[in-house]
């Protein structure tokens, strides 16, 4: 594990009004600031026009030490997007907390998720906001994990199974029907690997090339039945994790290896 000292300055607080601006509609009531990096790509990209499609792909503890440290390991990632911006994530750095902060775009002390723990958020959410805008959602999860519950009771499409492999599945067949504006899928293998073998542990790494490839095939299937939209995909964690005594992993302090973390966007003009 590389030792880090320096916080990234940008935080994913700016996801959920970022991908409020590229689908040009109202951000949620508590959002933070959009990310100007992506913005400004996204109107670059679309000649100024706003995406009609946007595929969000949530794998779990995806630390930014693990990219510097392997980065020939994310070159499927590079193929299909154009940035990779590094963002901090939230304390306590653990999965409910930080993806409420990432689809509410606000500090925990205001969505009130402020320990590991998954009770249905009532604060406004990106979701709440393409709701309001007319839009079709759907969350993809495996069950009894944070992205499964914590949003739900919306009007919106909640697809929840037993495992990945079935939630993979969906979304390519959700891809293929083309009828919801946004995607969300959750991938919790890398997190429930490095809990119990240690982040570079070989059944660790060999998990994470495997949600790197997983991403690439639904890239490569948004390019190629979604071509008539435009479309921007990304590979958004929620924090980063470290190993502990007995080569376990962990997450969850105050600490750059389980703040810094990297957020992959890629952008699919229509054609």
């Amino acid at each position: 594990m590389l030792k880090q000292s320096i916080l990234n300055s940008l935080c994913l607080t700016g996801v959920s009004s970022t991908i409020s601006h590229i689908f040009g509609i109202d951000e949620p009531i508590y959002a933070s600031n959009s990310l100007k990096e992506i913005t400004q790509l996204t109107d670059k990209y679309f000649n100024g026009e706003k995406a009609d499609r946007v595929l969000i792909y949530n794998p779990d503890a995806i630390a930014l030490w693990l990219f510097q440290k392997y980065t020939e390991f994310f070159g499927e990632i590079f193929k299909h997007t154009q940035i990779g911006l590094p963002v901090i994530s939230v304390m306590p750095s653990v999965t409910p907390v930080c993806f409420a902060s990432m689809y509410t775009g606000a500090m925990p002390e205001i969505h009130g998720i402020k320990a590991y723990e998954k009770p249905v958020l009532r604060t406004d959410t990106l979701f709440d906001a393409l709701i309001r805008s007319g839009k079709r959602l759907a969350i993809i999860s495996t069950a009894n994990d944070s992205i499964s519950m914590i949003f739900l009771e919306r009007e919106m499409d909640y697809y929840i199974y037993d495992t990945t492999e079935e939630c993979l599945q969906k979304a390519l067949e959700l891809i293929e029907q083309d009828k919801h504006e946004l995607i969300v899928l959750y991938d919790r293998r890398y997190d429930a690997t490095m809990h119990r073998f240690s982040p570079e542990s070989e059944e660790s790494l060999k998990v994470l090339k495997q949600v790197i490839n997983s991403f690439a095939t639904i890239a490569k299937a948004t390019e190629k039945i979604w071509a008539k939209h435009n479309t921007v995909i990304g590979f958004l964690t929620d924090h980063g994790c470290h190993e502990i005594d007995g080569k376990l992993g962990s997450h969850g302090l105050d600490m750059p290896e389980d703040m810094n973390v990297i957020h992959f966007y890629g952008f699919q003009p229509k054609r």
